[in-house]
């Protein structure tokens, strides 16, 4: 299977599925409520995107770079940006659309806790936890370097030292709000893992890709052939995107969003904030105005 039939078949499918449920949905006035509707859903998902792609590019660069994983060079186009095939460059973008629109399509359809988000305790807990993991994991990276008995945690602890510093940073925005929504989060970030990590087993398994058994726990596959690190790659991967989009999108958000105007760093996101404006009105809005 080369990887751009991967992505067609995989991710190209669904996302274009999707895609028609969203427009027919908007079109017959299903569409998102209040309480996650702060932003343009589009907008969102696009920053989303970028993000993903600015945040991914050096870590994956790397790991093909020192082979923690490698590709088939008869089954890419043979375009490569630094280490690393074109096809996984879209697959940086294409991941987000897709987790992204399964999760606009739950948020249409399952129940809103109409109680807004407001709970310090739960921020601070959250935002301890998964910093105490960043630091486990961080430590856990450097001995890999030091001490080569610690080489199969290679994969495992760069995934997760790279994942959990923004992870750490939404949490400590918004950890309430992510428990407020916590059924469309976690559905979404549940079955979209599964899915993925289903589909990669299968890639793996044709050889589209190949993990390094030296660098990863190579003793537990998961179904007798996907890597525990590439389960654990698209958990947290999908756990970033639905985090930051259920974030950008929450009503709470706005006013939090905006207290950090006073810092200089903040200011440049904030302005993509506001050019993000409020979402349009969809048709049956309009004419129920009229």
């Amino acid at each position: 299977m080369t990887y751009f039939g991967f992505l067609a078949l995989f991710l190209g499918i669904p996302i274009a599925i999707l895609s028609l449920i969203t427009i027919y949905d908007f079109r017959r006035g299903k569409w998102l409520p209040e309480p996650l509707n702060r932003y343009k859903a589009w907008v969102v998902i696009a920053g989303i995107c970028v993000v993903a792609f600015v945040w991914t590019t050096p870590w994956d660069n790397y790991l093909v770079a020192t082979r923690v994983w490698w590709y088939d060079i008869n089954l890419v186009t043979g375009i490569v940006i630094g280490y690393v095939p074109i096809e996984e460059y879209t697959f940086f973008i294409v991941q987000p659309i897709f987790t992204g629109l399964f999760l606009l399509l739950l948020i249409r359809y399952l129940p809103t806790n109409p109680r807004k988000a407001d709970n310090a305790q739960i921020r601070r807990v959250a935002t301890i936890v998964s910093f105490v993991l960043w630091v486990i994991f961080t430590v856990l990276l450097i001995l890999t370097f030091i001490d080569d008995s610690f080489k199969q945690f290679t994969y495992l602890s760069l995934e997760m030292s790279w994942a959990l510093i923004p992870i750490t940073i939404q949490l400590a925005f918004g950890a309430d709000i992510l428990w407020r929504h916590r059924v469309p989060v976690t559905v979404a970030i549940v079955i979209t893992t599964l899915y993925l990590a289903w589909a990669d087993s299968l890639a793996i398994g044709s050889g589209t890709w190949t993990i390094d058994p030296e660098q990863s726990l190579y003793s537990i596959l998961i179904g007798g052939i996907l890597p525990i690190e590439e389960f654990i790659f698209f958990l947290i991967t999908n756990v970033l995107c639905v985090f930051g989009i259920s974030l950008v999108l929450a009503e709470e958000s706005h006013e939090r969003a905006m207290a950090l105007e006073k810092y200089p760093i903040a200011r440049p996101f904030l302005r993509m904030l506001r050019h993000a404006g409020h979402p349009p009105d969809n048709p049956a809005m309009i004419a129920q105005k009229q």
